[in-house]
């Protein structure tokens, strides 16, 4: 996850008053509690903080952009709240710079109110970067236990979203893409909200059975080992959800913020769930296109080890094939010719998906020789050895 641009005093940069919509900073003051008082209807609308939290604070939003002082007026209020002391104010800000759905990671921890450890700190990243994760995995198709399988199509999902900072203590509060992102977003709260079901269930009946249906709904063990991640070492963890104002809510959720919350009571039933996923995840059968990176064997002659780069075939960057000596020097041959080959075989949960069992019908696969060329630059490219 990457962070936000900053001013000059290390705090968020302001949004360009020209560029917010003055609807969608209604839409977030409404959000957060703030109050419409007075003033035409047609014209503009007077906000004022939630309760009394700030009384010297008010923000004047015109009803729509056409006005002639509608530009003036949108940075009188993006001053105000920037001045403001109601911590709401920049929540709003960094929404209007920052525009995504918000997600947000709260972990109580026993000790100073408010004060947060190192560990604690780095615990909270982890868990929300694992979070994003699984849930980008799980958008993209269902399975109880991913492993290494669509590592890069996650990654490249959790790099978008944006960290703003530094996090208020105990919290942690990201942007992801909208509505591009969306779809790891709503099957993370769908998902989160099936756990919660799972754990309650499980607390109530002793069952496990809740889990595995959640699978439909995209938890995996993954994701279940990012909650832990999120609970452990806390008295209490939240994840809430807000949808971006600009977008708009997605179909099948109110405008209202999400929030779950978990517990250290709920660890029991998570590790038990993380094992039972795991366990009824299938392997998978497969046949790869790879290119032969590593071999390894303790002899001249006999069985030994190759790892492939995976061109196409499974939704893993790198396998490990345990080939007979005939396979074995047909890789070999493989390698140094750097023409790719093709291996059916069963992808094995254990190692997280990334060994091929059972390999059978192995071939070199023949390029044309500028199609070889380009693999050969990008393969020396993508090698960090």
């Amino acid at each position: 996850m990457t962070g936000t641009r900053m001013s000059e005093d290390g705090a968020p940069a302001l949004p360009d008053p020209a560029a917010v919509d003055p609807a969608v900073l209604a839409t977030l003051l409404a959000r957060h509690g703030w109050v419409r008082r007075g003033g035409p209807t047609a014209r503009y609308g007077r906000w004022t903080p939630p309760g009394d939290s700030d009384p010297g604070t008010s923000v004047l939003v015109p009803a729509g952009g056409g006005f002639d002082d509608a530009v003036d007026l949108l940075a009188d209020a993006v001053t105000a709240l920037s001045r403001s002391h109601t911590p709401s104010a920049r929540s709003i800000l960094l929404a209007l710079t920052v525009p995504g759905d918000e997600i947000q990671w709260r972990r109580e921890q026993p000790g100073v109110p408010g004060a947060v450890t190192w560990e604690g700190e780095e615990r909270l990243h982890e868990a929300a970067r694992a979070m994003l994760s699984a849930a980008a995995k799980a958008a993209r198709t269902r399975a109880a236990y991913f492993g290494a399988r669509l590592d890069g199509w996650a990654g490249d999902f959790v790099q978008r979203a944006l960290v703003v900072g530094p996090a208020a203590a105990g919290g942690l509060t990201a942007y992801t893409p909208a509505p591009e992102g969306r779809g790891a977003v709503t099957t993370l709260v769908r998902a989160l909200e099936a756990m919660r079901d799972a754990v309650d269930y499980r607390r109530v009946s002793g069952g496990l059975e809740a889990f595995e249906n959640a699978v439909q709904s995209g938890v995996s063990r993954e994701l279940v080992e990012a909650v832990q991640q999120l609970v452990r070492g806390a008295t209490a963890a939240q994840v809430s959800v807000a949808w971006s104002a600009a977008v708009g809510t997605p179909g099948g959720f109110g405008d209202r913020r999400i929030a779950l919350e978990f517990s250290p009571g709920d660890l029991p039933a998570l590790e038990e769930a993380a094992e039972l996923l795991e366990r009824i995840e299938p392997a998978v059968a497969v046949t790869v296109v790879g290119v032969v990176v590593r071999l390894k064997r303790g002899g001249p002659a006999g069985p030994g080890s190759v790892r492939l780069r995976v061109l196409s075939g499974a939704e893993v960057a790198e396998v490990k094939v345990r080939l007979d000596d005939r396979g074995y020097r047909l890789a070999a041959e493989a390698h140094l010719t750097g023409v790719p080959v093709r291996v059916a075989g069963r992808l094995e949960r254990r190692g997280g998906f990334r060994k091929l069992a059972r390999p059978h019908d192995l071939e070199l696969v023949r390029l044309e020789d500028a199609e070889r060329e380009r693999l050969l630059k990008t393969l020396g490219e993508g090698d960090p050895d």
